[in-house]
């Protein structure tokens, strides 16, 4: 018996994936440098530790956009790769708003104890929600469409003028500034 592909999952080995992962109930946790700043050191130590390749990035105040892909496809699981960034992530930036100063703490630790009591696989705290949404990159057009919508976030939110001066994202890497994630750039 022949299993049909998930969708929105990792089924291609050699893929290259675009992501989103979200915080639970799309909660504005990554308005903080310190939060930012601990989810940009977890992706680099994916890149350097895990086989993870950036292509693409952009960390939003509730959800982070990724295009990723294995640096050795068939020896890298991208699936346990964002598993594990979702997992340490979520722990360091929970230990990081219970020690404080975070005016919303209780607020939102009291969110993430709500959605971890919807979940069983969460004994206290849930920070990102389950899914990844993984959506392949088959065509060009469909990449250069993921691409642009990645990088235009912070100019349609009306952080920015420009994509490239969003500090969060890989628009800087595509426009000639340095970045603060090594990317691998899509032809």
């Amino acid at each position: 018996m022949q299993l049909t592909p998930r969708p929105y999952s990792f089924n291609n080995p050699e893929g290259i994936y675009f992501v989103t992962i979200t915080v639970v109930f799309w909660l504005d946790v990554f308005v903080r440098a310190r939060y930012k700043e601990m989810f940009v050191e977890s992706l680099n130590f994916c890149i350097k530790n895990k086989g993870l390749q950036v292509h693409a990035w952009c960390l939003m105040s509730s959800h982070a956009h990724l295009i990723i892909s294995a640096q050795q496809p068939g020896k890298i699981n991208l699936s346990d790769i964002i598993r594990d960034l979702k997992k340490f992530t979520a722990a360091q930036i929970v230990r990081e708003i219970e020690a404080g100063p975070e005016s919303r703490q209780e607020w939102l630790l009291d969110k993430f104890r709500f959605a971890a009591g919807k979940n069983s696989r969460n004994t206290q705290y849930q920070f990102w929600q389950q899914n990844n949404h993984a959506e392949e990159l088959l065509t060009n057009h469909f990449t250069e469409q993921k691409l642009q919508y990645i990088h235009q976030n912070p100019v349609q939110e009306g952080w920015v003028d420009e994509a490239q001066h969003y500090l969060y994202s890989s628009a800087r890497d595509y426009s000639g500034l340095p970045g603060l994630v090594p990317i691998t750039f899509i032809d």
